[in-house]
């Protein structure tokens, strides 16, 4: 406690020169026990800012959410490519080591239906059997391109037993680059 005197009554000196007498003179006319009392609420404020100091540094670390004990960089991708005749889903660990690959083709569907949104719903569904057959549980999801299968797949991939954490579109935007096909007749 006399520590803390102590250091209210450096403060109280210190202040009373910078401006603010009146106050801090009253305070030191009153006696000890106003005194004491100054101290405590220097002691509380001080207190309170070490707190909100010691709070700042969790505020800038990373996000603390976790996935089956991984955090958000760890969880294993999955990456849908939706085109207008096909759709590929290739799931694969956060340093891409292949889990599963699928398309619509090696399901099975041929020539136009591949470019459906059925055969998109059956491959993702393929895939995230074969991924959780290897220990995956939860995904994120990188989809490119604008095809038909774009949310059939995603749909898939959780009929398929896979929680989808977040999905990130990652389909290419010229910006004016080559210049496109001719018009296509019909």
């Amino acid at each position: 406690m006399s520590a803390a005197l102590a250091v209210a009554w450096q403060r109280l000196l210190g202040a009373a020169w910078g401006g603010r007498t009146a106050s801090l003179c009253r305070g030191l006319r009153t006696g000890p026990r106003r005194l004491q009392d100054l101290a405590e609420a220097a002691a509380a404020k001080e207190a309170e800012n070490q707190s909100a100091t010691d709070l700042s540094p969790l505020i800038l670390q990373r996000n603390s959410m976790r996935w089956d004990g991984k955090i958000y960089e760890e969880i294993p991708i999955a990456h849908i490519k939706a085109t207008y005749n096909n759709t590929h889903i290739q799931v694969v660990s956060f340093d891409n080591r292949p889990f599963a690959r699928t398309s619509c083709g090696t399901e099975g569907f041929q020539n136009a239906k591949k470019g459906t949104a059925i055969a998109a719903q059956t491959a993702a569904m393929a895939a995230a059997v074969k991924a959780r057959g290897k220990g995956v549980l939860h995904v994120r999801v990188m989809v490119k391109g604008l095809g038909p299968g774009r949310k059939a797949a995603i749909k898939g991939l959780t009929m398929g037993g896979l929680e989808v954490i977040s999905i990130t579109d990652n389909t290419p935007v010229p910006h004016n680059g080559c210049r496109p096909r001719k018009a296509r007749r019909m």
